[in-house]
């Protein structure tokens, strides 16, 4: 899965796949901030992403960098070694909780590889604070869960 705004190296593609095969992963997800392009994220988003990061690593004791990373490869079979997709978060959280789920499932290989983000084409959508808020909440509504 990636965001269609030219953001994620889609290029990579057939690494990644080729990576999830070697490796007989079942789900990668991707560290934009391994190669973050000049201009790609303003200093407050790398602020809320590393906020975001940060309070999942230490609610979950998930060891990944980027939390909010959009671009994801998996196996279809795996979806139903999780919670069903129904009842995932279907907001701006669905890309911490598809994550959490991966990586806490005791029969689901993960692994977060180093990526790139490039400058986006078009107009952000997201609006910062209301948007980090909404993802922070969820984070911490889910662990007491």
């Amino acid at each position: 899965t990636g965001d269609a705004d030219a953001t994620y190296p889609f290029e990579r593609i057939h690494t990644y796949i080729q990576m999830l095969l070697d490796e007989n992963l079942d789900f990668i997800t991707t560290d934009r901030f391994a190669e973050l392009g000049h201009g790609s994220m303003s200093v407050k988003h790398y602020f809320g992403n590393t906020i975001l990061s940060l309070a999942l690593r230490f609610l979950f004791f998930i060891k990944i960098r980027d939390s909010q990373s959009g671009m994801w490869i998996f196996k279809k079979n795996i979806l139903k070694k999780i919670q069903p997709l129904e009842i995932f978060n279907d907001g701006m959280p669905f890309s911490e909780e598809i994550k959490i789920e991966m990586f806490t499932a005791k029969n689901v290989k993960s692994k977060e590889i180093p990526s790139a983000l490039y400058t986006r084409e078009g107009k952000v959508k997201l609006e910062s604070f209301k948007d980090g808020w909404k993802n922070l909440k969820f984070l911490f509504k889910k662990r007491i869960s």
